[in-house]
């Protein structure tokens, strides 16, 4: 049987990830994961994927549908981002724990991303992501460089084959799955519509479990009244958003509302208010300042 990956291209639809001067990291994420993808299978490995176009879906989503493909490992694509602008730059691996093979994977593949001319950043243990704790195989999540970084950008824009290429090397070196085929050209590769992302073969939990944002809830206008739990109001979408992508990781239904030139950070879309509640304790107890709302 061939050995499979779960590729998880991070962000997507609705949620950018992190934004610097119109460049947005979903697309960057989505580009880089589609190459290394198409390097594995022209390997010989099984790919899978969590999506293949500008589509969201949770987090906890997203790990349900690398468990549901029996992947042998899950590697999710990202890019870092600071408060302020251009103040660091590299590359580095977040672990849930920095041992066994995503500790392997993740000094190989920064290995040859600093062959590429990244600055090695190490790995990093995370254990309050959702892709690395709720994946029931060896996960990894890279950061290739800063979005916000114009080296880190001309170097991922002018060395993207090699990236790709390295990645996909370092993968399967640390899996012993052999050395992989050379890049395709960009034209020969495939349409998106060509590659199958991976559906979770069972139904999704329950509200009290993490939702996409295509199944909040959020009501229109004239439905019956549904109780949110908001988590902040911002008037620069940078806070708004990485409040939202702290609450995906940690596996809230979150989402955000722009009303009174307000960025509105909100959970959950509950008919009945001992469920928003219930919701508004979990959130308290996780540390936010939180108040129920319409």
């Amino acid at each position: 049987m061939a050995y499979k990956i779960a590729i998880d291209p991070g962000h997507g639809g609705r949620d950018p990830g992190a934004v610097y001067e119109g460049r947005q990291e979903k697309d960057d994420n989505l580009d880089l994961a589609l190459a290394v993808g198409q390097i594995l299978e022209d390997s010989g490995i099984d790919v899978v994927y969590t999506r293949v176009e500008d589509v969201y879906n949770t987090p906890f989503e997203k790990a349900t549908m690398a468990n549901n493909s029996g992947a042998d490992l899950f590697v999710s694509f990202h890019r870092n981002a600071m408060p302020t602008p251009g103040s660091a730059s590299g590359a580095e691996v977040l672990v849930y724990e920095d041992e066994g093979l995503p500790a392997e994977v993740a000094r190989s593949v920064l290995a040859e991303l600093a062959e590429a001319g990244f600055t090695d950043r190490g790995v990093i243990e995370r254990k309050n992501l959702v892709v690395l704790r709720r994946t029931q195989m060896p996960a990894v999540l890279l950061e290739v460089g800063f979005i916000d970084n114009t080296e880190d950008n001309q170097l991922f824009d002018g060395a993207f084959d090699q990236i790709a290429q390295g990645i996909a090397e370092g993968i399967l070196d640390a899996t012993g799955m052999g050395a992989p085929q050379q890049a395709v050209p960009a034209q020969a590769m495939p349409s998106q519509e060509m590659l199958s992302p991976v559906m979770p073969q069972q139904e999704m939990p329950s509200m009290e479990a993490p939702l996409s944002l295509e199944a909040e809830n959020v009501p229109a206008q004239g439905a019956e009244t549904l109780y949110r739990v908001q988590v902040g109001a911002y008037r620069d979408s940078t806070y708004a958003y990485d409040m939202l992508n702290q609450l995906l990781a940690a596996g809230f239904p979150a989402f955000i509302i722009y009303e009174d030139n307000l960025y509105h950070v909100q959970v959950g879309a509950f008919a009945r208010l001992e469920n928003a509640i219930r919701m508004e304790r979990t959130l308290r107890e996780a540390g936010y300042n939180t108040y129920i709302t319409t």
